[in-house]
């Protein structure tokens, strides 16, 4: 299979997710030496979770499938350009590359306008429309403490 075929696949996930009622118009594979080892459509509304959109769901379908959390080597195939989550959970993954079929300004024509959170995270903390209020940092700080000194650590 190529490059098109595997951008056909997720917007075909795009367009079944969408007809089953599963969430928004969008589907998204994780491919690895050719071959498709996590699929994933937009299951905001049918699972009412909102962090279930077409990329992460492929994500977490490929780290199961191939038993590690670190994707490199990975292509991501997604019917839409992914937003601000789903780019931070490619870059996350770190999956190597990207081909997306819609942009973000088509997503915005139908909805799904994701230009104020991208605007929101270039801003300084006290910026932000979203109030954010540290608290009990010395104590939070514990945690990360022993953490440095774990031995046994799993770096990721």
């Amino acid at each position: 299979m190529g490059r098109e075929d595997f951008m056909r696949r997720a917007i075909e996930l795009s367009r079944e997710g969408m007809e089953s009622g599963a969430g928004g118009p969008f589907g998204a594979v994780v491919v690895l030496d050719g071959r498709v080892v996590g699929e994933g459509v937009n299951r905001v509304t049918s699972s009412n979770d909102p962090t279930a959109h077409a990329e992460v769901v492929a994500i977490r379908a490929a780290s199961a499938a191939l038993g590690r959390f670190d994707l490199s080597g990975c292509e991501i195939y997604a019917s839409c350009e992914p937003c601000p989550m789903c780019l931070a959970a490619v870059y996350w993954a770190r999956i190597d590359r990207v081909y997306y079929g819609n942009a973000r300004g088509d997503a915005a024509r139908i909805g799904f306008d994701d230009a104020e959170i991208y605007d929101e995270v270039g801003k300084a903390i006290e910026g932000r429309r979203l109030p954010m209020v540290r608290l009990l940092s010395a104590e939070a700080r514990a945690s990360f403490d022993e953490w440095e000194r774990k031995p046994d650590k799993v770096r990721y």
